[in-house]
């Protein structure tokens, strides 16, 4: 790959970074406290790129006018006499011609074009965020909370899922007691029929992101569609029970109302309480 070619794929991969994190397409890859360093990451290889087109358009016009010609020519001659009487003539005639110009340079590949094909499916199609399929098949991510914060006045109180199922499971229901929560996740089905709520938890990225799973009872909709998200109201329950997957705990909430909504802006939920 020449110098042009890694010049256009750096702009491309700037260009589909800055894209990403100037729309809310990053969301189906990364946390979104790391949007600054996007940014920043994007701008440093689209200025990289450009700096390289530069530089290489230069070195080009340099060899264009590095094409140059030199001759020279030298004759001598020696005559002495004595006892013996002898001339010498010597003549000597060099000409020597230089061309700056380089040999011929081999084709580059086309294939290397190939890297970008990725680039325009990461502009073009954005993939849908995990869901029901990785909850039922990967173990719940729930853990232990350093502590809990005061819940806000209100009734309902809008809760995030993995703050309630901290305080449902470790800390025994005592700060939801008496109160209403709203809350929102997608719905998973187990295979004996178990209705969850989940939201994907991650650290960092899309590829470590691990559900955190509530169970639903009480007034639950009478059809649920995997994958559909949902705004449920309910009370905390002692019902509990334990991840088929990973033997990690998972609390249930009583429902008493439950309508669809779109999916969020960020399906992921980045609320770690551990």
């Amino acid at each position: 790959m020449n110098r042009q070619t890694q010049a256009a794929v750096l702009l491309l991969i700037g260009v589909a970074l800055l894209h990403g994190a100037l729309t809310d397409l990053y969301l189906r890859y990364v946390k979104e406290g790391l949007r600054p360093l996007l940014l920043a990451a994007g701008t440093l290889l689209v200025v990289t790129a450009l700096a390289t087109a530069w530089y290489e358009w230069r070195r080009a016009r340099r060899e264009e006018r590095g094409t140059g010609t030199g001759t020279g020519t030298g004759t001598g001659t020696g005559d002495g006499d004595g006892d013996g009487d002898g001339d010498g003539t010597g003549d000597g005639d060099g000409t020597g011609d230089g061309d700056g110009t380089r040999g011929h340079a081999h084709r580059e590949s086309r294939v290397s074009w190939l890297l970008v094909l990725p680039l325009f499916a990461l502009v073009l199609v954005a993939p849908p965020a995990l869901g029901s399929y990785s909850a039922t098949h990967t173990g719940t991510a729930l853990q232990q909370p350093y502590g809990y914060a005061e819940l806000p006045a209100g009734d309902p109180v809008p809760i995030g899922l993995v703050d309630y199922a901290g305080r449902a499971f470790y800390g025994h229901g005592r700060s939801l007691e008496g109160r209403s929560v709203r809350l929102t996740g997608f719905v998973a089905v187990t295979p004996s029929g178990t209705p969850y709520l989940v939201r994907m938890a991650l650290n960092c990225c899309a590829a470590d992101a691990q559900p955190v799973k509530i169970g639903l009872t009480g007034n639950i909709p009478p059809v649920l569609q995997p994958n559909a998200w949902l705004e449920v109201t309910g009370r905390y329950t002692v019902r509990r029970t334990r991840d088929p997957v990973n033997d990690g705990p998972i609390p249930f909430l009583r429902v008493t109302a439950a309508r669809p909504v779109p999916t969020p802006r960020d399906p992921y939920d980045e609320t770690w309480n551990n």
